[in-house]
């Protein structure tokens, strides 16, 4: 089931094991890195500050007065435009990062991320506004598809694992840069209070902008470009600092060369290929439902729709809630990078299921106490225990959402699809993940509004199916 990728060739293997010199001592492969955190790793900081820019902007005064506020009703189709725009981009990226490379895709979605980024902050009404986050959603496919691939196909064997972990950790840079803004521009009496923050957005695009093409292009691209004698340059460069005699990139080379042709021989290169096999199948069940649960697991309601959440646990004040927001922030980053540290050495299966056990007994905790938060305000009074702890509980799902959905979900998409299919495999994940964000994103504003903390035991009945 699990594709049999470079670290998992017995040489391969035998000889980074045998390497204990570790990357930071390597001059190479540590400057590689640094590139690979600034550009790919930046890609999902854009998704992160995404995650909490109209949520942030609910907590300006200005922006509620202004002709470009956000009716209750349209909010959650504002937030969920986003995933719209991606999904639409589907049949594209993955297309366009097989024929152009990974560099080219994301520097083309960094390029539309900076032009729906100006669109946004200059937006003059809310229709404007939806059509620039649906172009930011667009751009975004195209950098993650290629950015989760290029991790994984420029690290060395001995860090992919940890590597393609960490590229969902950099979310949460994304979410401390938003929330940390927000402190500043809520105060703000004009229309910068919205406008700024929705112009920073540009920022994660432009340091994408201006190092992707410090990267080199991946090499299982240009083998599968029939460009042997670059890609074997670049392994040469960064995996054996410089030594034409590596019996490492020697056996690299041969995994590479021999997997896709292998690939290539029995592929027909098309969407259909992904169902041609009972083995490929199962592979886009596992993978839809990866998707699925990135979205689905109550992680979309907790973070577009916290200041709601904070206010039904009696936390009120604007500024109160945009620290809470910093603070929650700061703590996934947190815990996120640990986590994406460790989890990688324990059976993939086993720590999904830890995930999905653990943000069920959190989401659990939540509800109930929401509920005898509610149940107190009904009667006059005001249960702060029960405030505090739902607070505890909100806090606490973060790390459990992290050992599964963010740790492992481009590490085992990785290791799940063969090269010939990859791109498309992910963006199979991307679909349905973009898919299952617009429905949780329409609905949560919709259902949070009409039925308060009942809508959280529905989330606890989906984790539990999960």
């Amino acid at each position: 089931m699990v594709n049999v990728g470079t670290a998992a060739d017995p040489i391969v293997t035998r000889l980074v094991e045998e390497d204990k010199v570790p990357w930071y001592k390597k001059r190479n492969l540590r400057l590689m890195y640094v590139w690979l955190f600034l550009c790919c790793m930046g890609v999902e900081m854009t998704s992160g500050f995404d995650s909490q820019l109209i949520n942030t902007l609910q907590f300006a005064q200005p922006f509620h007065n202004s002709e470009y506020a956000i009716e209750p009703g349209m909010l959650g189709f504002v937030n969920s435009s986003y995933q719209l725009g991606s999904i639409f981009a589907v049949p594209i990226a993955p297309w366009f990062a097989q024929r152009y490379g990974r560099r080219w895709s994301i520097m083309l979605g960094s390029v539309i991320m900076v032009f729906g980024s100006l669109l946004q902050g200059f937006a003059q009404h809310i229709a404007m506004y939806i059509i620039a986050r649906m172009i930011l959603g667009v751009g975004i496919l195209f950098c993650i598809i290629s950015g989760a691939a290029l991790i994984g196909e420029l690290g060395h064997p001995k860090e992919r694992p940890i590597l393609t972990s960490l590229f969902n950790s950099s979310y949460f840079i994304g979410q401390i840069l938003a929330s940390a803004i927000a402190i500043g521009t809520t105060k703000m009496k004009s229309d910068w209070s919205w406008r700024l923050p929705s112009l920073l957005q540009i920022c994660p695009s432009l340091l994408q902008i201006v190092t992707v093409f410090l990267l080199p292009e991946s090499p299982r691209f240009l083998v599968w470009h029939d460009r042997d004698e670059d890609a074997a340059k670049i392994l040469i460069k960064y995996h054996a600092e410089g030594d034409s005699d590596s019996e490492l990139v020697k056996a690299e080379i041969v995994q590479i060369r021999e997997t896709i042709r292998t690939e290539v021989e029995a592929s027909k290169q098309s969407w259909m290929e992904l169902l041609r096999t009972s083995g490929m199948r199962r592979r886009v069940l596992v993978t839809v439902f990866i998707g699925l649960f990135t979205q689905l697991s109550g992680n979309t309601l907790l973070s577009y729709y916290s200041g709601v959440l904070f206010g039904l646990m009696g936390y009120t004040d604007s500024l109160l809630k945009t620290q809470l927001n910093l603070a929650n922030a700061c703590w996934g980053l947190l815990n996120a990078t640990i986590i994406a540290l460790i989890v990688p050495r324990f059976a993939r299966r086993k720590m999904y299921m830890l995930s999905a056990a653990s943000m069920l007994t959190m989401f659990i905790g939540m509800t109930v106490s929401l509920e005898r938060m509610q149940a107190s305000l009904a009667v006059g009074e005001k249960n702060k225990a029960a405030g505090i702890a739902a607070l505890f509980f909100y806090y606490a799902y973060n790390p459990t959402y992290n050992i599964g959905n963010n740790a492992l979900t481009y590490t085992y998409l990785v290791e799940l699809w063969p090269y010939a299919q990859r791109s498309r495999g992910i963006g199979v994940q991307q679909i349905f993940g973009k898919l299952a964000g617009f429905f949780s994103t329409n609905v949560n504003s919709i259902a949070l509004n009409a039925i308060k903390w009942k809508y959280l035991a529905i989330y606890c009945g989906w984790i539990a199916f999960e």
